[in-house]
């Protein structure tokens, strides 16, 4: 069964090499935003009162759906809808003139990783399970031994590193199918509050400045603050913030869990697929080359 299964593994590497390598690509440049949106965070320098005014200047007409902030760039961002949204200079308190080239990277990076182009979410999917596939019939092939060779370094690196790679698009794929491993709760949408008084109950219990978003969700108001290097969600409604139950797939996949540790395990995880998937390339090209160029048997 053995050669069975490793031409299958092959093929299927090779029929779903682009877009993995764009998956896995844009992921590697994913895995620093977390600890990049940490590490700019600059505690205590952001509050109600200046969240308000700049609400004030550049929403009068309370139209904003939600705020972000990006805090590399130092901007505000007020939402108003995917095509209106008002970008602030939180420093001059005007609209930015300049754009925030690191959040565009990374908002280029995560709709490619969503969709690549012309919206082929399918095609990530499908992707996706070709991976496990992969490493599925990797691991149907037995124990290797391991050799100081190119395939040596291949199957070293897919056996050392075996629980990460398959926890990474097991969790991409239940971020696809809306798996969170959170039990129901009650709606709290009759208890939503207007974004102006939400940012004060916010500012109440938490320092503003580790606020990374407060937009509706689900359904209902919710922020997302920064916590000890954390991205933790909380529920905001008329009697207070209440923090929600984790969503572990989303947590482990964008690696929130930990800006620091969870980003060094992504950007691991990232190296070692674009090693495997250029090793095993090269591993079938080589192949491929020496059939072509053996010499035919003299009778």
């Amino acid at each position: 069964m053995k050669p069975y299964l490793l031409r299958l593994h092959r093929w299927l590497s090779i029929v779903f090499a682009l877009p993995l390598a764009v998956v896995i690509f844009t992921g590697l440049i994913l895995s620093f935003q977390p600890a990049v949106q940490s590490f700019s965070i600059a505690p205590a320098s952001i509050d109600a009162p200046r969240i308000l005014t700049l609400l004030e200047k550049h929403d009068a007409a309370e139209r904003a759906s939600g705020i972000s902030f990006d805090h590399y760039a130092g901007h505000l961002r007020i939402l108003q809808g995917r095509s209106s949204n008002i970008e602030v200079d939180l420093r001059s308190g005007e609209v930015a003139t300049s754009p925030a080239q690191l959040n565009a990277l990374f908002g280029w990076a995560r709709r490619t990783h969503e969709r690549l182009i012309f919206d082929l979410g399918w095609l990530v999917t499908a992707s996706t399970f070709a991976m496990l596939g992969i490493i599925a019939l990797g691991i149907a092939m037995g124990l290797p031994a391991l050799r100081n060779s190119l395939s040596g370094w291949h199957k070293a690196m897919a056996w050392f590193t075996l629980p990460l790679l398959v926890l990474s698009p097991l969790t991409g794929l239940a971020l696809v199918y809306g798996i969170t491993f959170q039990t129901p709760v009650a709606s709290m949408m009759a208890e939503r509050v207007p974004l102006r008084q939400a940012v004060e109950l916010v500012g109440r219990e938490y320092d503003l400045s580790r606020l990374s978003s407060l937009q509706t969700r689900g359904g209902r108001l919710m922020a997302r603050l920064d916590v000890e290097g954390e991205l933790r969600a909380f529920a905001v409604h008329a009697n207070g913030v209440t923090p929600l139950q984790r969503n572990w797939p989303r947590l482990i996949h964008e690696g929130n869990w930990s800006a620091i540790l969870a980003s060094l395990i992504n950007v691991l995880i990232s190296v070692v697929f674009t090693g495997l998937l250029a090793t095993g390339l090269a591993i079938w090209m080589r192949r491929r080359f020496r059939r072509r160029h053996r010499k035919p048997a003299i009778s």
